[in-house]
């Protein structure tokens, strides 16, 4: 690596140019419009960051500027330059290795324990790893050696450089040292005298760059988690409390991830900071209690419901994200075959009768009727929604939570529900042999009717109803259908690779011994090293059809049902998860964790 060039537009462009991501006349275009894009570039930097925390101002770079443009690249079929794909190039280039940095992967103390805050805003580097006596440390700018010297000499620590690009750094700068700091100076602040104060249900999260030094410690540290998780999709944040810290975890794709490990003297405050947001009784320790908090992120409506329960050393805390563009999908989103989805289709456009979702926890049940209540609501139709607790708030229904407490369950609301003229009626869960009556009775009065139950299968569901005590003549006048499902990781499609089923796999899924083409995702920064990346829906769908009814009774054998259901054309979840397989979207790993 030279030490006297500099990390210049021109520099770059050139690069680019002679690895073929830009043609001469994107070339030119870069040379006589850079430096008035850079110009631009910094003064949004200055407005959107008018009291940044230290005043600290840091450069706009050429990687930064030439991504801003959006540039196709040639040859890529409509891909665009980005960021990432300049600083990997880049660091080719200047025989440095590019770093992709994934949050979830670095540690605390390392990012936090040799550079200052604004130090590292300066420079735009920060420590990522280190082992043996050697700190890496990703730069953003190859050439600017001169901090990375002096640090060397101060610290008198061997240094590894890596290459990244400016936003990955400058998040973790915000993300690590803002939580960091936090956590550090709550813990050392004497919490008796902590005043929260009074806050709206609707909490208006401020950008990372407006929270500032002088706020309370504990609310800075709050906000920065929600806002880390926010950006790593996160679905749940669990904080929980051991002998002597507290641990936080995030739960991303249906798998829990170690975050940061909190000192137990701050664990209560935080604690106490959530409970106050949602709503909760702050001095109630002793008893579970639940809560919900809403909120904006990136323009768009955040839900988020809070759970604490009393556990041995202290109140753990789960806090579920509802992201609206993931709760409420269109339907033909959601991973249902064209052969599943006009069925349930069929299913929803019936003016009366019983529609069954059918999962464990964590299945996407409530993703599937809020979609499909979605598709369903219009200005001449009634939709009201008996949940416990609301999960989402949704102007287009009429939603009732839930209150045992104060007898408000889901028997009697359903009793009463009938007075205000539905047209549909979604049950949060039939649990009970009066909740099920009172389903059945609003079917049989000309409603839509759509609830969910815990059971692992469609035909399972049949003889739940009958164990809870609907006789079998009431089913057969109002199930409609029965839809189990259950949600699949999908392959990373950064790190996809092929390979062959083995013999004994073939049998198991029994499948026809051929040569079958599966694939599997080896694990990259993209996918945090699991091979996966998202999720989709695999569903069962149980059309109860006349043929089924003449074999349905009080006594009947589960077997018996599934025969039926089958030769009406039903497919279970385990074929549509092998499909799934097939088709290159999940794995054989995935299948068989999912289906058993």
């Amino acid at each position: 690596m030279v030490k006297d060039k500099l990390f210049t537009i021109d520099f770059a462009a050139q690069v680019l140019l002679k690895r073929g991501l830009l043609s001469k006349e994107q070339y030119k275009d870069i040379l006589s419009k850079g430096n008035a894009q850079k110009a631009r570039l910094q003064k949004l930097q200055e407005i959107s960051h008018p009291r940044r925390l230290y005043q600290v101002q840091y450069p706009v770079l050429p990687a930064e500027v030439i991504s801003s443009f959006n540039i196709e690249m040639p040859g890529k079929n409509g891909k665009i330059l980005t960021e990432d794909i300049i600083t990997e190039v880049i660091a080719d280039e200047v025989g440095i290795e590019y770093k992709k940095i994934d949050p979830l992967k670095l540690k605390l103390d390392v990012v936090t324990s040799y550079v200052s805050r604004p130090f590292a805003m300066r420079h735009l580097f920060i420590p990522i790893d280190g082992k043996d006596g050697v700190i890496t440390i990703a730069v953003a700018d190859p050439f600017n050696l001169e901090a990375i010297e002096s640090l060397k000499s101060a610290r008198k620590i061997k240094i590894k450089l890596v290459l990244s690009s400016k936003s990955d750094i400058l998040k973790i700068i915000r993300e690590f040292f803002g939580f960091r700091m936090s956590v550090r100076a709550a813990e050392a602040e004497a919490f008796s005298s902590f005043e929260l104060g009074n806050l709206e249900q609707y909490v208006k999260l401020r950008g990372q760059s407006e929270i500032e030094a002088t706020d309370q410690h504990i609310i800075n540290a709050v906000e920065y988690l929600l806002h880390y998780a926010f950006e790593q999709r996160a679905s749940d944040i669990h904080i929980e409390p051991k002998k002597e810290k507290s641990f936080v975890r995030l739960r991303i794709d249906g798998i829990l991830h170690y975050i940061h490990t909190i000192p137990k003297s701050v664990h209560a405050p935080i604690i106490s900071r959530i409970k106050m947001l949602s709503r909760m009784d702050i001095a109630e320790k002793r008893r579970p209690q639940d809560g919900r908090i809403k909120t904006m992120y990136s323009g768009k409506d955040i839900e988020i419901r809070v759970s604490t329960l009393p556990v041995a050393f202290g109140e753990k805390v789960v806090i579920r994200i509802f992201d609206p563009e993931l709760l409420l999908q269109d339907l033909d989103h959601l991973g249902f075959y064209p052969r599943e989805f006009q069925i349930y289709n069929s299913f929803i456009r019936r003016p009366n009768g019983i529609i069954l979702v059918t999962g464990p926890t964590g299945s996407g049940k409530t993703t599937t009727l809020y979609s499909t209540l979605k598709a369903l609501a219009s200005p001449d139709v009634n939709i009201v929604t008996i949940e416990e607790p609301i999960e989402m708030v949704v102007e287009e229904f009429n939603q009732v939570g839930v209150q045992q407490a104060a007898g408000i369950t889901f028997a009697n609301i359903l009793r009463n529900i009938l007075r205000q003229d539905p047209d549909i009626i979604m049950v949060g869960e039939i649990r009970d042999i009066e909740t099920a009556e009172n389903a059945v009775q609003s079917a049989l009065t000309g409603h839509l009717v759509l609830s969910t139950l815990h059971t692992n299968d469609a035909p399972s569901s049949i003889t739940r109803l009958i164990d809870l005590g609907v006789p079998a003549f009431l089913l057969s006048a109002t199930i409609i259908g029965i839809v189990a499902q259950r949600l699949v990781r999908k392959i990373c499609p950064h790190c996809k690779k092929e390979r062959r089923l083995t013999e004994e796999e073939m049998e198991y899924l029994q499948l026809v011994k051929k040569p079958y083409r599966v694939y599997y995702g080896e694990g990259c920064l993209e996918c945090r090293g699991t091979g996966y990346r998202g999720r989709t829906g695999i569903f069962e769908v149980m059309e109860f059809t006349d043929k089924l009814k003449a074999v349905l009774s009080d006594k009947i054998e589960i077997s018996a049902l599934y025969d039926s259901a089958k030769s009406d054309g039903m497919v279970n979840l385990r074929r549509v998860a092998g499909r799934k397989m097939l088709e290159g979207i999940t794995t054989y790993e995935e299948v068989m964790s999912i289906t058993g």
